[in-house]
């Protein structure tokens, strides 16, 4: 098992995760470390797709609290080589993001 870590940007989603050869992804972990609360998206996108908003995106408006965090780990998402979780939040480097993944 693998980890990933980046922080969230505003503006247009960006990469927070890249399959390298097929992945399950296990847990991600989304950790507000700004002093209010913060909303993200999350994207997943096909390789060699561009990223369309309402047919990619998985989460939509997530609100975290001050110092709280989201864990996604009972939904499982089994990614192709290429494929890519993208994600965006209303302040820059307010969110961070963790991702689990194994290669299969």
């Amino acid at each position: 098992m693998a980890i990933t870590n980046s922080l969230i940007t505003t503006g247009d989603a960006q990469n927070v995760y890249v399959s390298d050869g097929d992945n399950a992804i296990t847990t991600m972990y989304f950790c507000n470390t700004d002093t209010t609360a913060r909303t993200f998206d999350v994207y997943v996108v096909p390789s060699g797709n561009s990223l369309t908003t309402l047919s990619h995106r998985v989460y939509s408006g997530i609100q975290l609290q001050t110092n709280d965090t989201y864990v996604v780990e009972s939904e499982k998402l089994i990614l192709a080589d290429g494929d890519t979780i993208r994600a965006n939040t209303d302040a820059s480097n307010a969110i961070s993001v963790t991702v689990s993944h194994i290669g299969i």
